[in-house]
């Protein structure tokens, strides 16, 4: 596994709570302030009470897609399984969003899939497969009070036989064409919008901790300063001077 599941995003040493908001704050004063305000914006509906599981996805333009999506509807983390295939970006498509979102990587390991949903089940999240041919919930009928990871496949093959088997659940989008199925962009964008504005009207906490609100945006202002390790090492300094 690799790539943003730690967020590792400091390159002197871990901090602490309290010297994170320090150095958050620190940070800000080099973001401009139209950027201050769409960040504490934005980070308001930023969510990982749903994240998205692309399995093996080979088409980069609709694992693409889905990263866009993903970003639009406020998801914060995205995981990609790589069996065959590996994830690459199409930045004609994802317009930037990758650098706003946790894209974890679960790779180089004989079971990744297993491996991926194991550990999303450790951290509470119910396991729901997308399918056009089973059908525990549609859509719009999708419980949303326990943290909810849907689970995307290939077009062609659909999601893998370890996949279906570690799912809680299922579920489907109404169709009522003679097409059995959305290509997956257009599935995980509908799914999204109809989960996230369920979401977003319920009485459920589906917002980012404090701590987590904290985290992201030092990453998301790592992203927008120019040398972004440099301003830890200065402010470092700072307060060994202070």
């Amino acid at each position: 596994m690799s790539s943003g599941e730690d967020r590792s995003f400091f390159y002197l040493q871990p901090m602490d709570e309290n010297l994170k908001k320090e150095y958050l704050d620190y940070l800000l004063q080099f973001v401009s302030r139209n950027k201050q305000r769409r960040f504490g914006e934005i980070i308001q509906c930023r969510t990982r009470h749903i994240t998205i599981v692309l399995e093996d996805i080979y088409q980069s333009h609709n694992a693409s897609a889905v990263v866009r999506s993903c970003d639009c509807f406020g998801i914060q983390d995205i995981h990609i399984i790589e069996n065959k295939h590996s994830f690459s970006v199409n930045p004609d498509i994802t317009l930037g969003s990758t650098k706003w979102l946790n894209i974890i990587k679960h790779s180089g390991q004989e079971e990744n899939t297993k491996d991926c949903l194991a550990a999303l089940k450790e951290k509470g999240y119910v396991i729901v497969a997308t399918s056009p041919h089973r059908e525990d919930y549609l859509l719009n009928d999708l419980p949303l009070n326990r943290k909810t990871a849907l689970l995307f496949g290939t077009e062609l093959n659909g999601l893998s036989t370890a996949a279906l088997e570690m799912a809680d659940c299922s579920v489907r989008i109404p169709m009522v064409g003679f097409t059995e199925s959305f290509n997956i962009s257009v599935s995980a964008a509908i799914c999204l919008y109809d989960l996230t504005q369920r979401l977003r009207k319920s009485m459920i906490n589906w917002q980012l901790s404090d701590a987590e609100k904290i985290d992201t945006l030092i990453q998301w202002t790592s992203q927008v300063v120019k040398k972004p390790h440099a301003y830890e090492k200065e402010f470092m300094n700072l307060r060994m001077r202070s």
